[in-house]
């Protein structure tokens, strides 16, 4: 979301391992397993993996909507597009259905998994950055702090938790993946992915990304954007707006 003019931000802007204030929380780099194609024209919001393709919500204004995407080679086999008049952002799935919000329109749409045909609507205060969910709630980040939790029945909220770590509030929460009793966030304008205790919202370990793409790559790409996790296969994959290629990667501690 947002422009490309903070590209550089991602790229040299982003906080040291170990914060101001005593932060010892582990950090853990990269291993890059694979990548694949991605399309270099989708402003990628939302990710997730779900029966061996990926399902992918972009952004931008007349650009914005939903998709199926072969995971090898980066085919898009479905999508439905959104109305102009909505900035699209995250997406989760939910018991046969996917689940988008958008930007600043305070509106979130349901779909059916398999057809795309939509099938209601809801309405929430304040902005819509990323979506992920639990097995009870649809966790939603808004660019502050606080992280949502929504009933996923009637997606009216529940709850709140405030994103911490030793120095404070963390905030630009972005693109969001439930791992393994986690969740994953993509902090906006870094090359940074934090993990974050569902419980009370603290700060587990910080993950650091920066190198993923080719100076020339960069140059023509948005921020780190969009965390997928395939449970079938313990697979992680990691990419962005904008990015032409999805990288599996694995985490190595520092």
């Amino acid at each position: 979301m947002r422009t490309a003019i903070l590209l550089l931000m991602g790229v040299i802007g982003f906080l040291p391992a170990q914060r101001a204030g005593g932060d010892s929380v582990p950090t853990f780099g990269y291993h890059i397993v694979r990548s694949y194609p991605h399309d270099p024209g989708a402003f990628t919001q939302g990710l997730l993996v779900r029966d061996g393709f990926f399902y992918e919500g972009t952004g931008m204004n007349g650009q914005s909507g939903i998709r199926k995407v072969k995971i090898e080679t980066g085919e898009v086999v479905q999508a439905q597009p959104l109305a102009s008049e909505y900035f699209g952002e995250g997406i989760t799935d939910w018991k046969g259905s996917l689940i988008e919000i958008t930007w600043r329109t305070e509106v979130g749409f349901v779909y059916d998994l398999n057809t795309f045909e939509r099938k209601k609507t809801f309405e929430y205060k304040g902005e819509g950055w990323g979506l992920t969910h639990d097995d009870k709630r649809i966790i939603m980040s808004d660019g502050s702090p606080e992280l949502r939790f929504l009933d996923p029945d009637t997606l009216k909220e529940t709850g709140r938790i405030t994103v911490h770590d030793a120095s404070g509030p963390v905030k630009n929460l972005n693109e969001l993946e439930y791992i393994k009793g986690e969740i994953y966030a993509n902090v906006w304008q870094t090359d940074r992915i934090v993990r974050i205790s569902p419980v009370d919202g603290r700060v587990t370990a910080w993950i650091e990304l920066g190198g993923l793409l080719t100076p020339a790559e960069r140059t023509r790409a948005d921020v780190l954007n969009g965390i997928a996790y395939d449970a079938a296969n313990d697979r992680l994959f990691v990419t962005g707006k904008w990015w032409p290629r999805v990288f599996q990667i694995e985490l190595v501690k520092r």
